[in-house]
């Protein structure tokens, strides 16, 4: 009887156990249904622009599940309609919990170098730290003041800036937001939009002025106190069909592919708005005639008739047949710099007098070719010449230049240029942020979900979709004076370098006639 009874016993619980798993099977289902049902009503009631789930995770463990990160996908939440620019509240997370960031195992990179021009743009504030007093007056040329609290963005408008510039930096802003929540700390700063830095370094000298008001901006130069920032042009140039800079680095890529270097055009090649600096004039004088020719072919672009014509003359990724490429500074510094330079040619730099957050990363004869301002025909007839019978040479600068800008200005670079330089000038304030009287709730939605045309198709495109799991690159350390002392020299040495070799080649071609 006990041989007989023990089997019995664990028939009895194995047809027990399938009894439960039956009935969790069904319970589970119709939560499931009814779950999905709930879902279904609620998409109907609050439409989103978007077709992706709102929450993205594995549906199935894996082996190193531990150790990946949960993918999360964020739409933008159009829910109310186009007639009202209010944020959804408590719509977007707040910050990343901790438990979710250590599923990211690998360590941050490491920031390229021209990071450490943090620290010196902030420097004029190092003793004194920034005041409120300060910071009201930038306003004077200021296009808005942003504060940022708890993550979240209040704007306040005092004049509009030329075309979309504001809006796409500002854009930008949020996307940030969005990528590190809880992460960007509390600040309050002005930004003037304008091509040219205003705070002069000789106005703020003596006791009179101890530091200068900050005020960001897209360039700066050796004689201003300008904070530099990316520019708008990374979310895209609506206005002149430009695409956001993640996008249109892609199809620089292609147009790179289309050509070996040895197998494009031979000369120099420059398409632009000259009417707007006299340097650029003078570019002009050096395009091809009967009687000259330096190596240049130099286009003007009219963007009336080129806006009139669909962008058929101006795709930029068409413009990388050529195995040089000038650039040359407008106004103030320009955004083309870094659509020439990812081209793959050389690219001529005529000597800048603007820099922007990334530039001052740029060396001679390892990321491009120096021009000079004040003879430019000739600097640049020596330089196409001298590519032209160093191909190895040539091709190495071009290729370098290509790889700074489409590897170390990456948009994941960018956002954390953005987030290291926010930090710091966050550490510097000595007062707590507070939301101007007559500012607004800036977020996402309220931005895109209104827009219309290009505008919206390059926010839609450029919306980071959810918080980021892996932290912001890690910041270099200031430069030494040592170690900034050698990265000047190695500019000017290298400048100085093309200047020997220009003289000697200008020499012979006169000894020769």
């Amino acid at each position: 009887m006990e041989a007989i009874r023990r089997p019995l016993a664990r028939s009895s619980l194995v047809a027990l156990f399938f009894a439960v798993l039956t009935v969790g099977a069904f319970i589970c289902t119709r939560y499931l249904d009814s779950s999905s049902a709930l879902m279904d009503r609620s998409s109907s009631q609050n439409p989103i622009l978007t077709t992706k789930t709102v929450l993205d995770f594995p549906s199935e463990p894996t082996q190193n599940h531990q150790n990946t990160p949960k993918t999360i996908d964020i739409p933008l939440n159009c829910s109310l309609g186009n007639v009202s620019r209010t944020c959804p509240a408590n719509y977007y997370p707040s910050k990343i919990f901790v438990e979710d960031q250590k599923l990211s195992s690998a360590p941050p990179p490491s920031c390229p170098d021209y990071f450490r021009w943090i620290y010196d743009d902030l420097w004029p504030w190092r003793e004194t730290g920034i005041t409120k007093k300060m910071v009201m007056s930038a306003s004077r040329t200021a296009n808005f003041r942003l504060v940022i609290l708890d993550g979240k963005a209040y704007v306040q408008t005092y004049r509009k800036s030329f075309q979309s510039r504001d809006t796409f930096t500002l854009w930008g802003i949020l996307q940030l937001l969005r990528r590190y929540p809880g992460k960007v700390p509390d600040l309050d700063l002005m930004f003037d939009c304008v091509d040219w830095p205003v705070i002069k370094k000789e106005t703020f000298k003596g006791p009179k002025f101890p530091a200068p008001p900050p005020l960001f901006r897209y360039c700066g130069d050796d004689s201003s106190y300008d904070i530099v920032f990316p520019d708008w042009s990374f979310w895209g140039w609506p206005e002149i069909n430009i695409k956001p800079w993640e996008a249109l680095s892609e199809d620089l890529k292609e147009g790179n592919r289309r050509s070996r270097w040895t197998d494009r055009e031979p000369h120099a090649y420059w398409k632009g708005n000259p009417t707007v600096a006299a340097t650029r004039m003078d570019l002009l004088k050096c395009n091809v005639t009967d009687k000259q020719d330096w190596g240049a072919r130099v286009f003007a672009q009219d963007w009336l008739k080129e806006q009139k014509e669909g962008y058929k003359q101006s795709d930029l990724a068409s413009q990388c047949a050529h195995r040089y490429k000038i650039y040359i500074e407008g106004v103030g510094w320009s955004v083309s710099e870094k659509y020439i330079l990812a081209c793959d040619s050389v690219t001529l730099l005529v000597k800048p007098h603007y820099y922007d957050f990334f530039s001052r990363g740029l060396m001679p004869l390892q990321h491009y070719w120096p021009i000079k301002k004040n003879d430019q025909c000739r600097s640049i007839k020596h330089a196409v010449d001298w590519g032209n019978s160093h191909h190895q040479e040539a091709q190495a600068i071009g290729k370098t230049g290509s790889s700074f800008v489409l590897n170390e200005l990456k948009m994941d670079y960018v956002y954390d240029y953005m987030f290291h330089l926010l930090s710091e000038y966050s550490k510097l304030l000595k007062y707590k942020p507070t939301v101007p009287d007559k500012a607004v709730e800036l977020c996402s939605e309220a931005m895109a979900c209104l827009a219309q045309g290009l505008e919206k198709k390059f926010m839609t495109d450029t919306l980071v979709k959810g918080p980021s799991f892996s932290s912001p690159c890690t910041m270099p350390p200031r430069y030494d004076p040592a170690s900034f002392h050698s990265v000047i020299e190695r500019k000017h040495n290298g400048i100085k370098q093309v200047e020997t070799w220009e003289n000697e080649y200008w020499q012979n071609q006169n000894k020769q006639i």
